[in-house]
């Protein structure tokens, strides 16, 4: 590996001087000629029948160009694909899911018709005047009451709404529950959110008629899955389509599923030969595209009298929405149920998760997925055991901590964590917050009438998804490797192109650094290229926090594959044996002799001019690169938030937010704090403000940004972030992956803070979002 300053350096990203001056190229952006535009006729129940459809209003309007419904494109494109049906007994039940329905409305806000016009304008004045008849039919929201019996069914041959039931067991869960002197129970609600991306969903289709080649513009984070669903529902071979995604305005997991309108869109192009945009507004986004989390969790801790923990039970009732998204199966089960114990040595651990269905829109991995949920379930049950046991939280943690020493790990579930120090991040993270300072503050506050709570939350994630067997056995239709291709031109300039799919990450900028350190040349000479299946070799996209340890191991294993030819030609340049030559700061040089070298610029030249190639070798340096790592990553951190609740009117301010996390190596320092600072203030705004609800009929209440609150800049606090580093010994880089971390940890921290402010009044837990006027109302009814 070459040693340079480049990995590791705080290096602006290469992305932002397009992105921040407008120069970015965003599926909305692009406008062929002749383009023609879709706008969607959307239920307005949550369950219905659809007696009929009336399109002749519509169908009379100038510059209308036609409208489909379900039954003009039923036998010509196939159901939405789920793309992972978990492994469970009984078999997972996965109903049919068409991209316009036929009969019947599911969800509020399911597209029932398409219509297509010239301009945008006359394609939303079109679409309300679509006369549907429907017939209202009963509904069901929430995923207790969808599994009672008589509640109302989704679909015939999905009974109680039940489509799957999935039981994760490892070690002796009864005896370590008959062993415990204490047990604590909890029921805990982990509730739905709208992921919320600064850019909606849209695709702009192109078909030629010639080829029979589909070019499709899609919000997507990952083309090639995109592409293969795409394939399925259309009946089209993938080789004869082409899904781009070069700018991609965030998508915190609602833009990795293929959605049926997508296929809807691109049967429209190839049906009137014709180019078709479609771009939703913020409402359709909140309506129709997935929602996160929506869990209702009955869980049971068992503990000794000592806080050390022992045993956990797990009953988690996972609402999946109207249909089985591209993903969701996998979310609530094997990315919750595998990170139950957390940080700890809990030896035996039993989970069962009901996967149901409801007339929601459907849920699908957010920031996170499924970890966050993990998480604050143990690290909420960590805090409600401490003030049973009225022993300090911080202590209860440093007696279950995994040591340093017992690394890898594995836990009770089968899983294995690659490496780590809890206790190290554990111990920052307090002396930063300056833990024992706070808990004399506090004492002092409470003889002063003042409500003030500290909160800790100590986590593990997996990451860097993911070793294909392991993911093949949960279910997941594919494997979970990633490529990368490597071109070095004549000039010494480098192409690289990657089968994951940046949407804000930095990874353009990252991946460069990579490359310029393996080859000891400026940043400014590497291009990295992503988000075209018509360019870019298969790859199955940005998710998991997977894009710099798989795809970025699958560059600096490339990389190292371009160097080792690189070698040879150089030993046949300066007519040494190669095993002769050092290879350090972008120079190949005799040992001893460091005068005596020729660049890497050098023999990028001489590989195409063919007289220094070994026999038999190639002209060219490149290499290609599927990597298939080997285990997961696991990073961790402990973050401890200090909050004062206003006792008259219960708003929460928080005083000190710290984290300290290990992400392993790190390529870009400034990456990784903008990624922690952005998934904190995600995690925050769960705990206290943001909130997905519907009423019992099936309406969202929060279908716009006037309903549903996101926090700027002036609600967020600042944050003091720190790092320790414990590189994963298998990957390729030593690197983890940052892009949930904050999320996950920061949650459980607040909710455990304000608790903790709370708990003088005997209170163990409240649900979030921890708003203000329940806040009040709690501290009211305690002080009667």
């Amino acid at each position: 590996m070459a040693v340079t300053a480049i990995f590791g350096a705080r290096v602006k990203r290469k992305e932002d001087p397009r992105l921040i001056t407008g120069k970015g190229l965003y599926t909305a952006d692009i406008t062929p000629p002749g383009c023609l535009y879709v706008a969607f006729v959307r239920s307005p129940y949550a369950h219905a029948r659809i007696k009929s459809i009336n399109a002749s209003k519509a169908t009379s309007m100038r510059g209308v160009v036609a409208v489909f419904t379900g039954k003009d494109i039923k036998g010509k494109l196939n159901p939405v694909p789920t793309g992972w049906p978990i492994k469970t007994d009984p078999p997972i039940k996965i109903p049919t899911y068409y991209p316009l329905p036929i009969d019947k409305v599911r969800y509020q806000g399911e597209a029932v018709a398409a219509v297509v016009a010239e301009n945008p304008y006359i394609a939303r004045d079109a679409a309300e005047a679509i006369e549907v008849e429907y017939e209202p039919l009963p509904t069901v929201v929430n995923q207790e009451e969808a599994i009672k019996p008589g509640a109302p069914l989704l679909y015939e041959d999905v009974p109680n709404n039940i489509s799957f039931i999935w039981n994760l067991k490892g070690g002796d869960v009864e005896s370590a529950f008959k062993e415990a002197d204490v047990i604590v129970e909890k029921r805990l609600i982990n509730h739905r959110l709208q992921p919320t991306p600064m850019e909606p969903r849209a695709i702009v289709a192109q078909y030629n008629a010639v080829t029979g080649d589909l070019t499709c513009h899609i919000t997507t984070q990952a083309p090639h899955i995109h592409r293969l669903l795409l394939s399925m529902m259309l009946n089209m071979p993938e080789h004869k389509i082409r899904v781009i995604a070069i700018d991609v305005g965030g998508g915190f997991g609602s833009k990795i599923p293929t959605y049926g309108i997508d296929a809807v869109v691109c049967h429209i192009a190839k049906e009137l030969r014709r180019p078709i945009k479609f771009v939703e507004d913020r409402r359709e986004n909140y309506l129709a595209t997935t929602h996160g989390r929506d869990h209702i969790q009955y869980v049971q801790l068992a503990a000794k009298k000592d806080g050390r923990i022992i045993g956990l039970k797990v009953t988690s009732y996972a609402n999946l929405g109207a249909y089985l998204s591209t993903a969701a199966p996998g979310v609530p089960t094997y990315l919750f149920g595998l990170m139950l114990s957390g940080a700890y040595k809990i030896k035996a651990v039993d989970c069962t998760v009901y996967g149901v269905l409801t007339n929601t829109a459907p849920v699908d991995a957010y920031r996170g997925a499924g970890r966050p949920e993990a998480t604050y379930l143990i690290e909420r049950m960590v805090d409600i055991l401490a003030q049973r046991l009225k022993t300090d939280p911080a202590e209860i943690r440093r007696i279950n901590f995994i040591r340093s020493n017992e690394f890898p790990y594995t836990t009770c579930t089968g899983i294995q964590y690659d490496s780590g120090n809890y206790e190290e991040a554990f111990e920052k993270a307090l002396e930063l917050a300056e833990y024992k300072k706070w808990r004399e503050e506090q004492a002092k506050a409470r003889t002063e009438g003042r409500l003030i709570g500290i909160g800790l939350s100590s986590y593990v994630e997996i990451c860097g998804l993911g070793p294909s067997r392991a993911v093949r056995g949960t279910g997941f239709a594919l494997g979970l490797y990633d490529s990368a291709i490597i071109r070095v031109h004549p000039s010494g300039k480098v192409t690289v192109l990657t089968g994951t799919s940046p949407h804000g990450q930095g990874e353009e900028t990252a991946f460069a650094q990579i490359v310029a350190e393996e080859f000891g040349i400026p940043i400014e000479d590497v291009e990295v290229i992503h988000g075209d299946t018509g360019m870019i070799q298969w790859g199955m996209g940005t998710y998991g926090s997977r894009t710099v340890p798989v795809g970025g191991g699958a560059i600096a294993l490339a990389a190292r594959k371009v160097l080792d030819k690189a070698k040879k030609i150089a030993a046949n340049m300066l007519e040494v044996r190669e095993e002769d030559l050092v290879f350090e700061r972008g120079k190949f040089y005799v040992k001893g002799v460091p005068t005596r070298f020729v660049t890497f610029q050098q023999v990028a030249l001489a590989s195409y001019q063919g007289e220094y190639l070994p026999a038999g070798m190639e002209p060219g340096l490149d290499a290609t690169v599927f990597y298939d790592p080997e285990n997961f990553t696991f990073p961790f951190g402990t973050h401890v938030c200090i909050v004062e609740v206003d006792k008259e009117t219960g708003q929460i301010k928080i005083l000190k937010y710290v984290s300290v996390d290990d992400c392993g190596r790190q390529i870009n320092p400034m990456i990784v704090e903008g990624q922690v600072h952005g998934g904190i203030t995600q995690g925050i705004a769960q705990a206290l403000w943001e909130e997905a609800v519907y009423d019992s009929n099936g309406n969202l209440l929060t279908a716009s940004l006037n309903d549903y609150v996101i926090p700027t800049a002036v609600e967020v606090p600042n944050f003091i972030n720190d790092f320790t580093v414990t590189p994963s010994p298998h990957n390729p880089l030593g690197v983890k992956g940052v892009g949930e971390t904050g999320t996950i940890a920061a949650t459980p921290a607040i909710v455990n803070a304000v608790v903790d402010a709370l708990s003088y009044l005997g209170i163990d837990h409240i649900d979030m979002p921890l708003r203000p006027e329940k806040i009040w109302r709690i501290i009211k009814e305690k002080l009667k």
